[in-house]
Formats: C-alpha cells, sequence, structure tokens
C-alpha cells in the first residue's frame, strides 16, 4: 500500500488550518476578557459568572523591581466597567451619591454555601428586608457569610453607580491568593432596576510560577519529560535505521514518520505551554500547530495499528480494493479530532468544559471504536493465514503484537471508566490538582504502545522474518533455513547448487526429489 493519497488529503486539510490561523487573533488564556456581557436573573440576584480557575497559594519568594510578581498568586481586575440602560439612567436622582449597586464576589468553591441564604433557611440570595431585620445582612446587597478560619473571605468589591451616570468603573484592585483552592469569580447585582446592565473589561488570574492555570500547570513539566522521551526513542531508532540501511523495509519508515510526529508534538505542546505561562495568552498560531500535529499524528497513528493489522507487507503486498476505505476512515478522523482539539484548546479557557464539547468527543470515541473492532478483526484473519502457512516466527511475532494491543484496549476501556467517574463525581472541578494526568495517561499510552511496536519492528540483518515473501520463501522458512543474506543472494546460491547436482544425476523427471536427496548429502559431507 502506498499512503500518498492520505499523504495529499491530510496536507490540504492541514493547509487550510494554517491559512485560517493567520488571521484569526490570538486566544486569551489567564486574562479573561469580557465584552458587553450580559447579567443572568437567579432567585432575587442577577449575576455574571466572570471566570473559574484552580489557583496556587503565594509563595514567600523575594520580589525585585524586574520581576515585581515573582511567587505572587493573585486575581486582578483590569478597566472593569459597568453600564447600565438609558431608562434605567433617566430614573435615577442626579444629587445621590449611589444609585446602583453591582459586587464582585470571589470565593472558594469549597465555601460556596456560603453565599446566599441557604444558612439562614432561605433560597434568597440578595438581602430581603425581613433578612435584614435580624441583622444577618444589608439590603440590597449578596448574602455572604464569613469564613471564621479565612477572615475576609468570601471577598466582596463592591462599585456604584453615581447620580445619572450610565456607567461605573471599578478601581483597579488586586486581590491577592494565599490559599491553594479552586476559585470562582461572579459579578453580581440585587436592583431590579439595574436589569440590562453589561460588563466591560478583563481579569488577569496567575500562580505563582506563571499564568498558567494550575489544572494545566504539571502538563507543561510532563510535555517537556515526553519530549526527551521521544528524542530518545528517536536516536535509538536513527542509530539501528542507519546500522541496518541495506536491510530497510517500507514499514520503518512509516515507524519513523510517526516518531517523528510524536517528537514534533510534544515539543510544540511545551513550547505552547510555556509560552502561555509566561505571557498569559495563547497565540493562535503555535496552538494551532501543535493542534494539528496531535491530530496528524493520531490519525497516523491508528493507520498504522491497521494496516500492520491487516498483514500490509507481511501476508499481502498491498491492501487491494479496502485501501479508499482506509484512506476515507483516515481523513474523517482527522478532521473529528481536530475539531475536538481546536474546541478543548482554544476555546473557553475556565477549569470546566463546554457542552459543545460532548458532541465533539462522540463522533472521536465512535470512531476509535470501528478503528479498534476493525483492527482486531484484522488480526484475527492475519494469525488465521500465519497459522495455516505455519510461519511460526512470523506468527510469533503477530501473537506479541495482539497481547500488546489487547492490554492497551483493557487499559483504555478501564480508564475511560475512570475518567467519567472522575468528571460525574467532580462536577465543580474540586480535584483540579488531579485533572492533568487524565490527558496524560492516553499520551503516555500512544508512546509505550509505539516503544512495542520498534521492539516488535526492530531494523536487523534478517528483515523477512517479518516481511512479505512469495510462497517459496514460506517453504524456505518452514524448512528453517537461515536467511543471512538478501533474497538475491539466496536464490542464486539455491540455483547454482541445483545445477551442480543436476550434472551430477541424469534423470530430470527426479528433479525436485533429487534436490531434498541431494541437500541431506552435502549435511553428511
Amino acid at each position: 500500500m502506498r499512503f500518498r493519497g492520505i499523504d495529499c488529503d491530510l496536507v490540504k486539510i492541514v493547509g487550510v488550518v494554517v491559512c485560517v490561523s493567520l488571521w484569526m487573533s490570538e486566544v486569551k488564556g489567564s486574562i479573561h476578557e469580557y465584552k458587553k456581557e450580559a447579567f443572568i436573573p437567579r432567585f432575587n440576584s442577577f449575576f455574571f459568572h466572570g471566570g473559574s480557575e484552580g489557583l496556587y497559594a503565594s509563595k514567600l519568594h523575594p520580589t525585585t523591581e524586574d520581576k515585581p510578581l515573582n511567587g505572587k498568586s493573585f486575581i486582578r481586575f483590569e478597566s472593569i466597567t459597568f453600564q447600565r440602560t438609558k431608562e434605567a439612567t433617566n430614573k435615577q436622582n442626579e444629587m445621590q451619591p449611589s444609585t446602583g449597586l453591582v459586587e464582585a464576589i470571589i470565593v472558594e468553591v469549597k465555601d460556596r454555601d456560603k453565599i446566599g441564604g441557604s444558612y439562614l433557611n432561605s433560597e434568597a440570595i440578595c438581602c430581603t428586608p425581613p433578612l435584614a431585620n435580624d441583622g444577618s445582612c444589608k439590603v440590597g446587597e449578596v448574602i455572604i457569610r464569613q469564613d471564621p478560619d479565612n477572615p475576609g473571605w468570601p471577598k466582596r468589591i463592591q462599585t456604584s453607580f453615581e447620580g445619572k451616570n450610565e456607567e461605573a468603573k471599578m478601581a483597579l484592585q488586586t486581590i491577592e491568593i494565599n490559599r491553594t483552592g479552586m476559585y470562582y469569580l461572579y459579578f453580581m447585582f440585587c436592583d431590579p432596576e439595574l436589569t440590562g446592565t453589561s460588563i466591560s473589561g478583563r481579569t488577569v488570574w496567575r500562580d505563582p510560577e506563571g499564568y498558567l492555570p494550575g489544572k494545566m500547570a504539571p502538563l507543561m513539566t510532563f510535555f517537556g519529560l515526553m519530549s526527551l522521551a521521544y528524542l530518545v526513542l528517536g536516536l535509538v531508532w536513527f542509530l539501528r535505521f542507519v546500522q541496518y540501511w541495506k536491510d530497510i523495509i517500507q514499514l520503518h519508515y512509516h515507524i519513523t514518520a510517526v516518531i517523528g510526529l510524536g517528537m514534533c508534538e510534544m515539543a510544540l505542546w511545551y513550547f505552547e505551554y510555556a509560552n502561555f505561562n509566561a505571557t498569559g495568552s495563547r497565540p493562535m498560531g503555535i496552538t494551532v500547530w501543535a493542534v494539528t500535529f496531535s491530530a496528524v499524528k493520531k490519525t497516523v497513528s491508528r493507520l498504522l495499528l491497521l494496516v500492520v493489522s491487516m498483514g500490509y507487507g507481511v501476508v499481502r503486498p498491498t491492501l487491494g480494493g479496502i485501501t479508499s476505505k482506509v484512506l476515507l476512515l483516515g481523513v474523517i478522523y482527522f478532521v473529528a479530532s481536530e475539531a475536538l482539539e481546536l474546541v478543548e484548546h482554544l476555546g473557553n479557557i475556565n477549569d470546566f468544559s463546554g457542552k459543545a464539547r460532548l458532541f465533539l468527543v462522540l463522533p472521536v470515541a465512535l470512531l476509535d471504536g470501528c478503528f479498534i473492532l476493525w483492527i482486531f478483526s484484522s488480526l484475527s484473519k492475519t494469525l488465521e493465514k500465519l497459522q495455516m502457512r505455519r510461519s511460526m516466527a512470523k506468527l510469533e511475532l503477530y501473537r506479541k503484537f495482539t497481547n500488546s494491543l489487547a492490554v492497551s484496549v483493557l487499559l483504555s476501556v478501564a480508564w475511560i471508566g475512570y475518567e467519567l467517574y472522575f468528571n460525574a463525581s467532580d462536577p465543580l472541578s474540586e480535584l483540579w490538582r488531579r485533572a492533568w494526568i487524565i490527558p496524560a495517561f492516553w499520551t503516555l499510552l500512544a508512546y509505550l504502545l509505539l516503544v512495542v511496536i520498534c521492539i516488535l519492528w526492530d531494523p536487523s540483518h534478517n528483515p523477512t522474518r517479518y516481511s512479505y515473501t512469495e510462497e517459496t520463501g514460506e517453504d524456505l522458512e518452514e524448512e528453517g533455513i537461515s536467511l543471512t543474506g538478501s533474497g538475491v543472494k539466496l536464490a542464486g546460491d539455491l540455483a547454482n547448487k541445483l545445477e551442480r547436482k543436476e550434472r551430477k544425476m541424469s534423470v530430470s523427471t527426479d528433479h525436485m526429489l533429487g534436490l531434498g536427496v541431494d541437500l541431506e548429502e552435502d549435511k553428511r559431507e
């Protein structure tokens, strides 16, 4: 089989993705931007979710003029502006100092029960006159019960409209984080007359080591280590490749391509995360390249597993009529995988995914299921053919390959179950410090499976032990003849030996039988 068709299709798709990335602006990371966002009514309040991230507590590092943020973890409000409607403005008295109140509430997720009147046996979020009469809160403000173990939290920041002003600007403030946790930011107001108010501006979230959200920070180190792992694998493979370059078969080139794609993918993700951590934003170009390399590598890896399982280059020289179906499945998988990766990495910065991700996960999961079924179905047929031909060396090789795939599938199913349980039991990302291991597992599993393939199909002086040969070659293998030279040299040696024996024996009708007898005589001599 030739991969030119799929290479051309993938190159065209990659070209379109890159062209799209040229005109798209950079994607914001830990910088949450708001552009005239509307408030949503809830019970007796109106709120806007300003973001949520896992943040580590600030570290006691000495700060300098060139590094004033060294070791600091904070949420900073920049250029936050609230704009109310003209109808709401005309109802106000110009002489009043405060004609509308908007509050920014920062709460750690484990303290969410301290927002609202639940502890007062009330479903209200904003303070009502009956609750105010008890001295529990002030009318027009969000009900907050302070944490005795962490004074001043949950944090409340108030901004008021003055007179008949349509806009109210929030003062530039930086709230330092001194306790590790998952933090949520809400902008809220209680006055129904402010209905229609919008918010603009941005907030900047930072961890002690940089702008990477706490949920993603361990992945930068992980991708760095995986880059080194792929580099080591690539160097070992390259040395073997050069050492036995005369005996290289086509399958070795495909394995080399997968290793190269893996090296580029891990390196791009590491640099993308490093840039994100340093600047707080994700440049579209680097992110799209990383996403595209990831999708291409996944597609090529699955196609490699499929064609090897079909016995390409082992029991059949080409794939014949199913080549177009293999290519079609590969192209569809690339498109679905690319779309999912783009939504995951260029979508919402918050530490939980949107509903759109679910509709993109299902096609990829179904296509993975198609790959698995097709791979094991093909493996079953390939093993059956090898067993019928009594090709014991190739049969043993494919049995090891099948066992490795079976183990990887079992691990994948078990991990999917764990991932479903993890997401179902943690809807608010309270376990955000462990969440990075879920995507890391899949990357590590793919690497280990590639290592197994490299070991099984290691370049050597005897490539015909797993390469395609004609039936004559199969018969020679069954007789246990050691193939230490090239196929052409072996055929020439056998022809010379046959000609010499024919001169000694005059009966041509016994030629095939004579060959076996003469070989026995040679062994006795």
